[in-house]
């Protein structure tokens, strides 16, 4: 048996379904799993067995068995051996139809709370499959809020998490069952800055949900203006707390004001940075930020002071101005233009022209920041003038051979090239060169591919 489990367990490929059958004729199911269940002191035997009936019943011949072992099931979800209810736990996520929810239900949550990490892992996995079907959706979300271990909690917490990704309507479920309030209590109520870490972990993932942002309640976001704004905190948890709010935020002033003052912290200020950058990514949040919290990113963009704030800056900005969206309206766009041409009146280089080319003449990853923030900018008339002012900065983004950022630059001059074309700059002969320039360096693409060598025919001399 262990011989021909192990060849089985590690066949290449896929087992079909005859290769199956011909397995368990020669070793039936009972066989296997009273051989599992003895204790024998045959090395490696427990092992190969839960590996070979894992491959068997993700066989569509294996899974149709699987009804008739129901009690199998329950004692393997109720093992002593981790192995054994990993396996457990497996099989009910390979066949859900026809077995008995509401029994198994609350040994896969035991599973899930004092499994090690592949059975919790395993017993996620079977109950998000659960929640995909009504009766299974009916037993699990009331009973989630069972008592446990911190350990226990946090893995609770986050299938709630897993469960809250499956669709729209389970997330409804969830959100109306108050199980988000849990997180909430969790970051709320814990003394242990790991804790507190972890659960801000699961609230970020909720955030990268399509649906997520939808259900978070404006407790939540209360909870997250509270610890940015408490200064006895530990800074990666304000740090953290930033980038969610940055995530979740289009509104809510409050939270901004308290990222605002983190701006004055140096330890904190690129992660405050960072997530100015994340609420300016969306044009309500760009608004918002354009009074007044913009004015700090526009100054720090350009100040070379600070080299992490600096980078930091330039890719809040690039979002701010709007690399990847529409440009904003009236009041914020007037706002933007003028924070750039403060700045750059009260620094050496006098025009946004020179601010410009002051970032792209730094380090690469500078040059990359700066070429996303010209990429938002030159939509804007006064910046495409500004532009084609400086020869220098058409030079860098037509030229440049740099590996780092060759995406970056290409999408720059794309856009450059695109506002130039659909401006009167366009017929002015004074600036066909620069047409011709940038045309030319599309066509070309990221990579500044160049013309292929060409043979030189040439008369032969004669002597």
């Amino acid at each position: 048996l262990l011989d021909s489990a192990s060849e089985f367990a590690h066949h290449p490929g896929v087992q079909n379904d005859a290769t199956t059958k011909d397995f368990l004729d020669r070793f039936p199911l009972p066989v296997i799993i009273s051989a599992l269940q003895t204790k024998a002191d045959v090395p490696g035997l427990e092992n190969t067995l839960a590996v070979c009936l894992e491959r068997v019943f993700k066989t569509k011949y294996g899974g149709s068995l699987i009804p008739q072992y129901m009690p199998f099931l329950q004692v393997g979800l109720k093992a002593d051996s981790q192995m054994v209810r990993c396996l457990a736990c497996k099989t009910v996520s390979s066949f859900l139809e026809n077995i008995q929810l509401i029994i198994l239900y609350p040994l896969l949550l035991d599973c899930l709370i004092y499994g090690n990490e592949l059975v919790a892992s395993a017993a996620i996995d079977a109950i998000k499959n659960l929640a995909q079907f009504p009766e299974g959706m009916s037993i699990i979300f009331p009973n989630l809020a069972s008592r446990c271990s911190s350990l226990g909690r946090a893995r609770v917490l986050s299938l709630i998490v897993k469960l809250f990704s499956i669709s729209g309507s389970v997330a409804s479920v969830i959100y109306n069952s108050n199980l988000l309030s849990l997180l909430e209590a969790e970051i709320r109520n814990s003394n242990d800055t790991l804790v507190t870490l972890s659960s801000l972990e699961l609230l970020y993932e909720l955030t990268e949900i399509q649906h997520g942002t939808e259900f978070l309640s404006r407790t939540t976001l209360q909870l997250l203006h509270s610890i940015i704004s408490n200064s006895s905190m530990e800074g990666i948890l304000r740090s953290r707390a930033m980038m969610i709010s940055g995530r979740l935020l289009s509104k809510a002033k409050g939270v901004i004001s308290a990222i605002d003052v983190r701006l004055q912290d140096t330890d904190e200020c690129e992660s405050a940075l960072e997530a100015l950058g994340q609420i300016g990514s969306s044009i309500q949040g760009a608004v918002l930020l354009l009074s007044p919290a913009a004015r700090h990113i526009v100054h720090a963009a350009f100040d070379r002071q600070g080299r992490g704030k600096q980078l930091a800056a330039l890719h809040a900005l690039g979002n701010v101005a709007g690399e990847n969206r529409p440009e904003l309206s009236g009041d914020a766009e007037e706002s933007l233009r003028h924070l750039i041409y403060e700045v750059a009146s009260h620094s050496s280089k006098l025009t946004p022209s020179g601010l410009f080319l002051s970032a792209l003449q730094q380090a690469a990853e500078f040059r990359l920041a700066g070429y996303r923030v010209i990429t938002g900018l030159v939509a804007r008339t006064w910046c495409l003038m500004e532009i084609c002012s400086k020869q220098e900065i058409i030079n860098m983004v037509t030229d440049e051979t740099t590996k780092i950022g060759m995406e970056a630059r290409y999408k720059c001059c794309k856009a450059i090239h695109r506002a130039f074309m659909s401006s009167k700059l366009v017929s002015d002969p004074a600036l066909s060169g620069i047409a011709g320039k940038l045309q030319e360096a599309v066509q070309r693409g990221p990579y500044l591919t160049r013309k292929e060598a060409a043979p030189v025919v040439m008369t032969a001399e004669r002597f």
